[in-house]
């Protein structure tokens, strides 16, 4: 069967008697994937905020309970769309604070100027710019997002450890000694990989080195409930599943690239296959 082209007709919503705001929201509310951040379930529409405002659109990640405040603009950003985006993130972050939060802003056109406007603020405030086109394609009226500024990944100095020094292990061993246990027996998987690198212990954190120069692609940090072990790798789906299945307790995946998995006594044992996997794949790509 022979494809046909039908030439689409771009469509100005700012313009348009009958295609609004309201019409946007909806079929975000319906299909929050439109926007192509995730699987991610719509929470609430128009909500209202303490000192007047509406966010236009709440949704939420099922998986990491990461939610994103979304504002719509129909035509050119402008300084006021910004400003109530931000201002609506900010609001929802300190009234929810339990949530890890990201401002989205969604607009007919982000003009170079704004954007470069809004690229001052990506990576203090975690802020996703998109462009939304309207088509019609022959009887038929689409919506097209897309990403024009993603939320920027944040990057950790090695070099610049404010935590580094003023502390030993015998320090760690006499405020947590579980955490120390946990990261001897993780050691021993990475000296199957390179047997120079060993603990850092610092203020905050255990950490590790390399011939005597910080290298923390993997950190350990003592929290009540456990030992919170961060790996420092890309996310992807693949990693994600194996997680799953193995039903460890993890926290977010953070803004500076990090997988936070919380290990108590035994995990290391119970899930040391997975372990060496992540350990080895984590240290191949860092060395690459």
């Amino acid at each position: 069967m022979p494809i046909t082209y039908v030439k689409p007709e771009l469509l100005t919503l700012k313009l348009h008697p009958e295609l609004d705001e309201k019409w946007v929201q909806k079929l975000i509310e319906d299909d929050p994937s439109a926007l192509r951040l995730g699987d991610l379930q719509f929470r609430g529409r128009e909500r209202i905020q303490p000192g007047g405002g509406r966010l236009d659109l709440l949704l939420q990640d099922p998986e990491t309970n990461r939610r994103y405040e979304v504002e719509i603009q129909l035509g050119a950003t402008d300084p006021s769309h910004i400003i109530r985006a931000i201002e609506y993130w900010d609001i929802e972050r300190k009234r929810y604070p339990q949530y890890d939060h990201c401002a989205v802003l969604v607009a007919e056109d982000i003009t170079s100027r704004f954007l470069n406007v809004i690229s001052l603020f990506n990576g203090s405030i975690p802020l996703i710019a998109i462009q939304m086109q309207a088509l019609r394609v022959g009887d038929h009226t689409t919506l097209v997002f897309t990403t024009v500024l993603g939320e920027r990944r944040l990057g950790l100095d090695d070099e610049d450890d404010d935590g580094a020094g003023g502390a030993t292990r015998a320090d760690w061993e006499n405020r947590a000694k579980a955490t120390v246990a946990i990261a001897d027996q993780l050691l021993e998987i990475i000296h199957r990989l390179d047997p120079s690198i060993t603990l850092n212990y610092t203020q905050f954190y255990i950490g590790l080195a390399k011939d005597g120069r910080v290298d923390n692609f993997l950190m350990f940090h003592p929290r009540k409930r456990g030992t919170v072990f961060e790996i420092r790798h890309q996310k992807s789906a693949e990693i994600d599943n194996k997680i799953d299945q193995a039903g460890l307790v993890t926290l977010p995946y953070t803004r500076w690239g990090t997988y936070r998995l919380i290990l108590g006594t035994g995990d290391v044992q119970k899930h040391g296959e997975l372990l060496r996997e992540l350990i080895r794949i984590t240290y191949e790509s860092r060395a690459s």
